[in-house]
């Protein structure tokens, strides 16, 4: 048996290590463009701030390390150029010239590349992608050279990732994104959240617009020209506005693709006769949505890598590649941010009627020193299904977007987590950890014991109902919603007839800082006949939802002024 594999890095080199310990007498080629085969991509950025010191830090393994531990036959700066299915050939562009082999198997992990947006100056010199070991290098000997001022254009993870680093590293940092908030797959509400951190980093953020060109300045650097008229002055730009499949050559040559990713069944087979791919250039089915589109996450192009060995050396016992769920993290200076599942717009997007909570409970025990406080939004169907969550915080965030990532795939309800038996001690986790309370809060939605009205119904709630914070006076004093009553809910069930009379018929919508008071005053309200619900995360999520407009839809003043005033 003779596999050649196209690519390295993560699906490459797992299904390459997969199959020598399947098959030890099997002869195994990997063929690799660049000049690493295996070095930890998403270690990248780290490496140009400083954080990782060594670009040799960033290599996993070389083609002698590969050769010893498992005989592979690793080549370096071999870039597939062609290949005939009917011939079971690749032809291969190498340092010495143009070479042909045969295989009996073909794997084709040739991963996605960086897209360039046609923009004038694209190719200036000081424009960098950070796909690759020599990328990283060349920004962080920039750095190193004196670079004063970087634009990042792009802020999904690599662009946050490289513009914390580069502010860590003393550089002014100018993020740049199309999309109306940074981090664009994660709630508005959150994404506020990390906004503001890498304010506090002394990165100036710059989203809603695009940069229209990168010209040169008079002086050694470029200026890069956004939409709306602002001009950054750069020594450097990292470029991160995606990828897209590397594919071109496989499609020319009859593999199926669609919008550039390679077709596979459950095993990674494509359409072609021995031919398999797996990893970013890959199409994958949403396990929420069902939509097809390619996931660039090293977590499972490594798990299909290994998994279409398996489907070549031992197909009748081989797990298919499941359908994911992309779950990912990102750290943005003492915070974490991360998400699994569906969004919002996911949700809309593919027609699912959904609930959405947000909570903020504290990380470990709240008495417990260093208890900090946990955003976290979990989306579930009218069936319980749980389709999504994500969430931020400065500890924890990890282990519950873990554990929620877990209960999807194991097709658990959102009730199902009441009922998780999670690690507790004071310093870890509390006796009700967030994901239980997740899990009752969703209960309750499900049973109509709590209803809910959300951040973006604002204007509509104002106009029609009683806004009823149920804070303490001081607590409201500090920034509440205009003709709100302000009734504590420790004596409210006295102050009924107050409620009844500023109501005069209108429904009553409730709210206090994260939810918790204000699902009781709810309880309250409902059973003396009210037409009631509680404001999802409390004014904690409405003023992250309004971002800085909070600052105008929000007013401060005496408890009863507005009141009296009617």
């Amino acid at each position: 048996m003779k596999i050649v594999i196209v690519g390295g890095v993560a699906a490459g080199m797992s299904a390459a290590a997969r199959a020598r310990r399947l098959d030890e007498s099997a002869e195994i080629v990997v063929l690799e463009r660049g000049e690493h085969v295996s070095f930890a991509g998403c270690g990248l950025p780290y490496h140009v701030g400083g954080e990782i010191a060594s670009a040799e830090g960033l290599l996993v393994h070389t083609p002698a390390s590969l050769r010893a531990a498992l005989n592979l036959d690793v080549r370096t700066r071999h870039d597939v150029v062609g290949l005939d299915a009917g011939a079971r050939t690749v032809a291969v562009r190498t340092p010495s010239g143009e070479q042909t082999i045969s295989y009996d198997a073909l794997v084709l992990t040739p991963g996605a590349q960086a897209v360039r947006p046609p923009l004038p100056g694209i190719d200036s010199p000081r424009v960098r992608t950070l796909r690759s070991v020599p990328d990283a290098v060349a920004v962080r000997g920039w750095v190193e050279a004196g670079a004063r001022r970087a634009v990042v254009l792009g802020a999904g993870f690599i662009g946050l990732e490289a513009a914390e680093q580069l502010a860590a590293a003393g550089l002014q940092v100018a993020l740049v994104e199309l999309a109306e908030h940074v981090l664009p797959p994660l709630e508005a509400e959150l994404a506020t959240l990390v906004r503001a951190e890498l304010t506090r980093l002394g990165v100036a953020v710059h989203d809603g617009v695009a940069a229209t060109a990168i010209e040169p300045s008079a002086g050694t650097g470029d200026v890069v020209v956004l939409s709306d008229g602002t001009r950054l002055d750069a020594d450097l730009v990292v470029l991160s506005v995606g990828v897209r499949p590397d594919t071109a050559v496989f499609a020319a040559a009859g593999v199926v693709t669609e919008r550039g990713a390679i077709v596979v069944d459950a095993h990674g087979a494509t359409n072609l006769a021995h031919v398999w791919a797996a990893g970013d250039a890959v199409v994958s089915t949403d396990a929420i949505t069902g939509v097809r589109r390619p996931v660039p996450l090293a977590g499972p192009a490594n798990r299909a890598g290994r998994q279409v060995a398996d489907a070549i050396l031992r197909p009748a016992t081989a797990r298919p590649v499941p359908a994911a769920v992309g779950t990912a993290i990102v750290r943005v200076g003492a915070l974490a941010a991360g998400l699994t599942g569906a969004n919002r717009a996911a949700l809309a997007a593919a027609g699912i009627a959904h609930h959405t909570l947000h909570l903020h409970p504290a990380q470990h025990a709240g008495w417990y020193p260093g208890a900090t406080q946990l955003h976290l939004v979990v989306h579930f169907a009218h069936d319980g299904r749980l389709l999504g969550a994500q969430a931020v915080g400065a500890d924890g965030v990890d282990k519950r977007l873990d554990v929620l990532a877990t209960a999807i795939r194991a097709g658990l309800g959102v009730e199902d987590l009441i009922d998780l038996d999670l690690a507790y001690a004071p310093p870890f986790g509390a006796a009700k950890d967030p994901v239980n309370l997740a899990g009752m809060a969703a209960a309750n939605v499900l049973d109509d014991t709590l209803r809910l009205w959300h951040a973006d119904q604002l204007d509509t709630v104002t106009a029609s109902a009683l806004v009823l914070d149920v804070r303490t006076p001081a607590e409201f004093a500090t920034g509440h919603i205009p003709g709100a009553l302000n009734i504590p809910h420790t004596v409210l069930r006295d102050r009924l007839d107050e409620v009844r009379s500023a109501a005069a018929g209108r429904p009553v919508r409730v709210t206090c800082q994260s939810g918790v008071r204000a699902h009781i005053a709810h309880r309250v309200l409902a059973a003396a006949g009210f037409d009631s619900a509680s404001l999802s995360g409390g004014m904690l999520t409405l003023r992250a939802a309004l971002g800085p407009a909070a600052a105008d839809r929000l007013v401060s003043g005496d408890v009863q002024e507005e009141v009296l005033a009617r």
